[in-house]
């Protein structure tokens, strides 16, 4: 039985993020406080200093020589029981194309949460520091293994869209891959190919950053009357005609602040291909979105000039970056690779065969890998977590403590990280249009992945593994805690489904402490 006490302790840890968080929308929605270009200065601050010291700060203070290899083993097998579940699901006709998708989607919400800022204060605060102990061991886990197969999915998604967009009969003779050394992303108009017929019939391809992208890129750099500060946000409105609408916080400081690269900012290409990272996007469902000017539209409108289309055609082919519950852009693209209805089921089967059509894996694979070892290296929560757990692994093996100077250096800026996490948080949440951007029935779904799904999975999990008392409340309240910001950062980054995890990560936020104290609670009655 929870007592009074336990309860108050538990509240007296978390409210306090909450209060950061408010006070942080509070701070731009009802008093003025911060103007865009001050959050964009509070984000970049987290993302550069507090939040990968604060990484480094418990990974290093970790004894890696201590793990609980069982309590990881039943975290991986959750996670494993997950994907088999997808890969098995994704072949049923009721699942919604495209499929790959919806599988990298539900494996984030059912598998990611918050642990860092949210899991380690809670669960310390429930069932004592070796909890945070075990949070800490998950942390490093999820920053080296899973959240670089998040990655390599991503990637591999969208490669297979541009092979398939610029190979759609002739993918299969493709040989090599090379990549341009500025090439940093293969999403959303962000690359282009070359390719050359070699001696013996087989296409040697180069991928380069694309034309538009460039173009971008200098506009960018060119000082112009704008209130752009590099990065735009997308219109998540609730409307049959969605209505882009301006803000100039800055979206790629506040990806960084979580771990994921924030897309260079792109034109938006009418081609068959998502749209670029920070490009303008409304993500609500809709038969005939009529796009209307707004102050970062230029580069949209300056691409519909260049290529002569009119405004109608620019409506449809805008049409093609609406996420929708029911056509997606990557589904709409390749079911529909020419602009036309296939109606008959033989060029159905044709339009499958050509999206089947792929280069050979190994060619495929190198040029994943290569990406996202690009994304690593310019991600400083990487350096942060390896070099913490390199020192953890030198410092525990021959006692090693860190000079007084180094560690109050670092303790500085890392005891700051918890809170300026969440109040970047709450700057995020301010300026977005709604708290639930996918809509209520879509919303409820989510939440039902997110607080229900993975946390029964994880009991399955743990007790398939052996895990018992104490270890098995820990894993399970750690399966419910709001979603993960990073999975939202890699899913707006991709145009994957970003509505649903923006919604997942902020409406979860709202909704995880009165959740998790319920577990608490159920937990507690079960010695």
């Amino acid at each position: 039985m929870i007592s009074l006490h336990d309860l108050y302790t538990v509240l007296a840890a978390v409210v306090p993020l909450y209060v950061a968080m408010i006070l942080a929308y509070g701070s731009v929605r009802w008093w003025g406080i911060f103007t865009p270009d001050q959050c964009s200065g509070i984000n970049r601050f987290v993302a550069i200093f507090a939040v990968p010291l604060l990484s480094f700060h418990f990974i290093s203070t970790n004894d890696p020589y201590q793990m609980n290899l069982r309590f990881l083993a039943a975290d991986t097998l959750q996670k494993l029981l997950v994907l088999a579940l997808l890969a098995a699901t994704s072949r049923l006709p009721a699942v919604p194309s495209p499929r790959l998708d919806w599988s990298v989607t539900l494996f984030s919400l059912a598998t990611l949460p918050n642990t860092l800022v949210m899991g380690i204060p809670l669960l310390i605060a429930m069932y004592g520091p070796y909890a945070g102990s075990l949070m800490v061991q998950v942390v490093v886990l999820q920053c080296i293994i899973w959240y670089t197969l998040l990655l390599f999915l991503f990637e591999f998604r969208a490669a297979r869209v541009l092979i398939t967009d610029q190979f759609p009969d002739t993918a299969a003779c493709i040989a090599s891959l090379r990549v341009d050394p500025d090439v940093v992303s293969l999403e959303g108009g962000r690359a282009e190919t070359e390719s050359e017929v070699a001696a013996d019939g087989r296409l040697r391809v180069t991928v380069r950053r694309s034309s538009a992208s460039r173009r971008s890129a200098a506009l960018l750099a060119t000082p112009r009357p704008s209130n752009l500060t590099g990065a735009e946000i997308y219109s998540v409105s609730s409307s049959l005609n969605p209505t882009p609408r301006g803000s100039n916080f800055n979206h790629a400081d506040f990806f960084a602040v979580v771990g994921g690269a924030p897309p260079p900012p792109t034109p938006a290409r009418l081609h068959g291909s998502s749209l670029g990272g920070s490009g303008h996007y409304s993500l609500q469902s809709s038969q005939g979105p009529t796009p209307r000017g707004s102050s970062f539209d230029e580069h949209a409108r300056t691409a519909a000039a260049d290529a002569g289309a009119p405004h109608s055609h620019d409506a449809k082919e805008l049409h093609m970056f609406v996420w929708s519950s029911s056509a997606s852009p990557v589904s709409e693209l390749t079911s529909n690779p020419n602009g036309k209805d296939m109606d008959g089921a033989e060029e159905d089967a044709a339009g499958t065969a050509r999206r089947q059509q792929m280069p050979p894996a190994s060619v495929m694979t190198r040029l994943i890998l290569i990406m996202v070892w690009r994304k690593l290296i310019r991600n400083p929560n990487t350096y942060s977590s390896l070099i913490g757990l390199t020192w953890s692994l030198v410092a525990f093996r021959w006692h090693i403590s860190m000079p007084a100077i180094v560690e109050k250096s670092i303790s500085i800026l890392s005891d700051a990280g918890l809170g300026m996490a969440m109040f970047s948080l709450g700057l995020f949440m301010a300026l977005q249009p709604s708290i639930i951007a996918c809509g209520n029935s879509v919303a409820v779904v989510s939440m039902a992945v997110r607080f229900l799904a993975g946390p029964a999975i994880t009991a399955a999990a743990s007790a398939a593994v052996g895990l018992r008392g104490t270890l098995l409340k820990v894993a399970i309240v750690q399966a419910a805690l709001p979603q993960g910001i990073v999975p939202f950062v890699f899913a707006k980054e991709y145009n994957v489904h970003p509505a649903i995890l923006s919604t997942a990560v902020i409406f979860g936020m709202l909704i995880a402490l009165p959740i998790t104290l319920v577990y608490y609670a159920i937990l507690g009655l079960v010695h």
